[in-house]
């Protein structure tokens, strides 16, 4: 009989969820940047294998909300919660309070309850075998699970004994998807997500999370790859000029270099248009994101 179920990755913003997921399936699907919160949505991403498949939900860092788009991220946390059959608690062992990881879940408790849960500590490559030792004795008995699962996703250490106890936890079930699909996403989420993801590598701490990407047109040419045009969405007008750049300079780097990195997550040839748009606090705007998201 073979298993498959749902599993949910908590942890604070750069915990690691997202470089966790994408190494467990084998693909880049949620973007990685060294930017807290950014992953936005709840992503599902699908490992299978001869008997398990597990269905992975990359959620955003879990924190006290300040806006309405923040709010709207911590709903798609509690959503992946009551979804799942499993749920990991991903800790980042070099913060210096771990206390704070382990009060952060508490509003997640009765959930917690019904699932079946793993503790697993990330970024064991950045401290020593003593610190590790000391800070696993610092949390042993208070953390959702009396064994700590040391990973680094970073360096693939102990992803499959990871991926191991992730499958002897799920569910006697059939495969919910096609062996060889990846995600639930559809190609024109991604392609969003991966000019995303260039805005802040390129323009770090000048562009910060007050952008959004939505992907106006998607059309396929017969035989001659796919036509996408994207508007980047942004708070203010200042933002906007540096996105753009004297004689649209920048705007043309960040075109290149999404439109590389599209063509190879899609395996074709792109054609991509960028406009840069401005609509004044549409973080705030609960009307927009319910559009939007």
């Amino acid at each position: 009989m073979t298993k498959c179920g749902y599993v949910a990755i908590l942890g604070i913003p750069n915990a690691g969820k997202s470089t966790l997921m994408n190494k467990i399936i084998g693909v880049d699907l949620s973007i990685v940047t060294h930017k807290p919160q950014t992953t936005r949505n709840k992503i599902a991403g699908i490992y299978t294998d001869r008997d398990s498949q597990i269905i992975i939900l990359d959620t955003p860092g879990i924190i006290e909300p300040k806006y309405e788009l923040q709010s709207y991220m911590m709903k798609e946390v509690s959503s992946s919660v009551n979804d799942a059959d499993t749920v990991i608690h991903l800790i980042d062992i070099t913060q210096p309070r771990l206390q704070d990881q382990l009060i952060i879940i508490e509003p997640y408790r009765d959930f917690l309850r019904r699932k079946k849960t793993l503790t697993v500590l990330n970024k064991i490559d950045e401290i020593s075998q003593s610190e590790l030792e000391r800070k696993i004795s610092e949390i042993s008995g208070k953390s959702l699970n009396d064994e700590l699962i040391p990973v680094s996703a970073k360096y693939h250490f102990n992803i499959k004994k990871l991926i191991e106890e992730i499958k002897s936890s799920l569910p006697e079930s059939n495969f919910l998807f096609e062996p060889d699909e990846l995600t639930n996403r559809p190609e024109r989420f991604f392609v969003a997500e991966i000019i995303r993801e260039k805005i802040l590598e390129l323009f770090e701490e000048e562009i910060p999370y007050s952008v959004f990407v939505e992907i106006t047109e998607f059309k396929d040419r017969k035989g001659n790859g796919s036509f996408i045009s994207a508007d980047i969405i942004l708070d203010r007008e200042t933002q906007k000029a540096i996105i753009i750049g004297k004689s649209g300079s920048a705007l043309k780097q960040l075109g290149t270099t999404a439109r590389i990195s599209i063509e190879q997550f899609l395996s074709r040839k792109v054609y991509l248009d960028l406009f840069v748009k401005v609509r004044k606090n549409w973080r705030k705007n609960e009307s927009f994101l319910k559009r939007k998201f």
